[in-house]
């Protein structure tokens, strides 16, 4: 997903934004108010959430304060954007990952400047989607929907008490934690810092990632990408986990080593991967993953623009409100963790 321009609300939305946590900034640190650009581009829905928020929207120029971006295929323009504008001192992110703005934030961080972005804000939608398509690995959906003839052959396993490991801790994870209570499913969260979750029969920190997929009979991505995560799941970890396990990626493509998962999957050392991201991304025409019968591949479609738009809208109006207000902000983004 490249941008929330164009996107439309809908009437029987029934996705709700999930805290991200608010970070209450003292008076010191609290960005300057005044009007608000929005861009690139403009969109009814988004200045309405402003206004609503009690914000002003203007054009850029010498009194603009805030800036809400709406693209994050276009990182290079909000570069050049707060390099001509730096008395900008609130940016809002348009998705939960800032991967692609990585550098940006760092280079044009400064005393009173906040970034936020959209983080839990879809945990929803994306939580849904991973468990689609766990169910749809466990019941060997990517090679039904590729059949032209009956094949009587029993195949398939049950969610119903499986081991699940969710690497991650954000709004995503605590959404599926939820989606997954029903099915008796025992889940354990690998995790950066320390700190139990609701739902996970345990929580552990990162360390402890190939200790624990032996035994998984799924794994979730739901981390951000950083230096630190970049093909967490490689060759090694694809090795740990058994014949018969599932790899699910709803976060970021990078996180996965794309060379050694088609490896794994040509070769049996694990059962399937549904992957709702890619590196690269787009994948192209006749990568090895899309001729890969254990592989169900979605185009980044976790979210897409009718389910996110008024989710967006939320976060904006929180933040509208923060920015004008006490500095009570959700989903702030720390430029040197990345996340």
């Amino acid at each position: 997903m490249t941008s929330v321009v164009g996107a439309r609300t809908d009437p029987q939305q029934q996705h709700r934004a999930l805290g991200a946590g608010v970070v209450q900034l003292s008076s010191e640190k609290r960005p300057e108010p005044g009007p608000i650009a929005l861009l690139p581009g403009s969109q009814d829905v988004f200045a309405a959430a402003i206004r609503a928020g009690g914000g002003t929207v203007q054009g850029l120029s010498p009194a603009t304060r805030g800036l809400v971006w709406l693209s994050y295929a276009r990182p290079s323009e909000l570069d050049e954007t707060l390099r001509a504008n730096p008395q900008i001192q609130w940016v809002q992110l348009p998705w939960a990952g800032v991967d692609a703005f990585s550098d940006i934030l760092k280079r044009h961080s400064r005393p009173r400047m906040v970034w936020t972005s959209g983080k839990g804000a879809f945990a929803q939608p994306v939580a849904e989607h991973a468990l689609a398509l766990t169910l749809a690995l466990l019941r060997v959906l990517p090679k039904r929907v590729r059949a032209t003839s009956w094949n009587s052959a029993p195949e398939g396993i049950s969610l119903y008490g499986r081991h699940v490991v969710v690497i991650g801790a954000g709004g995503i994870t605590q959404e599926l934690l939820r989606l997954l209570a029903p099915f008796g499913a025992r889940v354990t969260v690998i995790r950066r810092s320390t700190g139990s979750l609701p739902g996970a029969a345990r929580t552990l920190q990162s360390d402890q990632l190939h200790a624990v997929l032996p035994a998984a009979d799924v794994v979730v991505l739901a981390a951000a990408l950083t230096d630190d995560t970049r093909h967490l799941i490689g060759a090694e970890a694809l090795s740990l986990m058994h014949s018969g396990s599932y790899l699910v990626n709803v976060a970021r493509g990078g996180l996965v080593d794309t060379d050694a998962l088609v490896a794994a999957l040509a070769g049996g050392e694990i059962a399937g991967a549904g992957l709702d991201v890619t590196d690269p991304e787009p994948l192209p025409d006749g990568h090895p993953l899309w001729l890969e019968p254990r592989c169900l591949v979605t185009p980044h479609m976790a979210d897409t623009p009718d389910m996110t738009a008024p989710l967006l809208a939320g976060r904006i109006r929180e933040n509208v409100a923060a920015f004008l207000g006490d500095g009570r902000f959700v989903g702030v983004v720390d430029p040197a963790l990345g996340y």
